[in-house]
């Protein structure tokens, strides 16, 4: 027998975490009803702020991520919309949309070393880092191809401090932005932002990819669609002249 906590389905009866599913529809927003599946509760106001923001921040990111463009080359082949946009999902991994989860561990894992030991942000930074030097790991979350300063991370942390969620990883995280501008400018980037308040909010670190998919697949609608009834079938994307490498006529 298979048994879950999230909603109980009988014939003209459809119960979402104990409530009716009809008492949700335009009553409740969408992302304080996926609140609501992950926490099994409802979020107060500055909670359902704060997942709005969230989601919203990740929601697109134009045509070059790995995601978006597979998910239009794919449509260009003429497949439904469904299965284009469940291509661009399946590029959703540890290097694109991983940051969010595997900063959410590193963050976690510190703060709570931190708070057991009873260092302080700074000591816990630079601990932080010595260790994933170690380690030879980077710490995700920081930095951007594009962006010198991701504008995200400045709007989500200034309503993550209206709203009271900076906490010990919001804090963590600055302290580690501190510790790299000893040496060289690497900012937090929006995944970074998200780990750590996502952390600050409770939110178990495997959950991380969770936020990025939530925003980035209405990104990838859009794009599916305006691919599918704008552009010519099988079109030219990003074409790059081919040099080839392998073995000569045999």
């Amino acid at each position: 027998m298979w048994k879950t906590g999230i909603s109980n389905i009988k014939p003209d009866d459809i119960v979402t975490r104990g409530y009716r599913q009809e008492d949700l529809i335009g009553a409740v927003p969408f992302a304080s009803v996926f609140f609501l599946l992950l926490k099994s509760r409802m979020p107060d106001k500055k909670e359902a702020k704060m997942i709005d923001a969230l989601i919203t921040s990740s929601i697109d990111h134009g045509v070059t991520p790995p995601s978006t463009h597979a998910a239009r080359i794919v449509a260009s082949a003429g497949v439904p919309l469904p299965s284009a946009v469940a291509a661009g999902m399946l590029a959703v991994g540890d290097v694109h949309g991983g940051a969010i989860e595997d900063g959410a561990k590193v963050l976690q894992e510190w703060v709570k070393s931190m708070l057991e030991n009873d260092w302080s942000l700074e000591e816990t930074a630079t601990r932080m880092l010595a260790q994933l030097q170690k380690e030879k790991k980077r710490m995700p979350g920081f930095g951007h191809r594009i962006h010198k300063r991701d504008p995200r991370t400045k709007r989500l942390f200034g309503l993550a401090q209206e709203l009271g969620f900076e906490k010990e990883h919001v804090r963590l995280s600055l302290a580690v932005e501190k510790e790299f501008a000893k040496k060289k400018t690497l900012p937090i980037n929006v995944d970074g932002a998200i780990a750590a308040i996502i952390s600050d909010m409770s939110f178990d670190w495997r959950l991380g990819k969770a936020f990025f998919v939530m925003g980035r697949v209405a990104g990838m609608i859009a794009h599916v669609y305006e691919e599918m009834t704008t552009q010519k079938p099988m079109r030219r994307m990003c074409v790059q002249e081919t040099e080839y490498d392998g073995p000569w006529e045999r």
